[in-house]
């Protein structure tokens, strides 16, 4: 599904990833597969971010969120690793454990000031 704009929130062990635009809802949660083996959690963690950015395919700009460091990790690793979902990334900012519901109404009124922002450079 092909949406304008997706909010993720992530921590070491799953992400909700929800995408969406003026009609449309799409919500994914993907698991880590990591159960805390110290020589499999590089690749767990690699296999992770992975299918993150496989539900982000089609998205204009996403905002991270969480409640830890995933998220910096994961906006790094797309960095070194997958930079044109690293460009899609407008954000990283913290939260606890909103629903999915929450995330949705925050992500909205982010993007409406983003959105805002972005089309008036003299705001920049």
């Amino acid at each position: 599904m092909a949406t304008f704009h997706a909010i993720v929130w992530l921590d070491h062990s799953e992400a909700h990833v929800l995408m969406f635009d003026r009609e449309h809802l799409e919500a994914q949660r993907i698991k880590s597969r990591s159960h805390h083996k110290p020589q499999d959690k590089a690749v767990d963690t690699v296999q992770f971010f992975d299918d993150i950015t496989k539900a982000l395919e089609g998205t204009h700009e996403v905002l991270l969120t969480g409640p830890g460091l995933a998220r910096n990790q994961f906006r790094e690793w797309c960095q070194a690793h997958r930079p044109q979902t690293a460009t899609l990334i407008v954000d990283s900012i913290p939260a606890d454990h909103p629903s999915d519901a929450q995330l949705v109404a925050l992500a909205k009124q982010y993007f409406k000031k983003y959105d805002r922002l972005a089309a008036d450079p003299s705001q920049a």
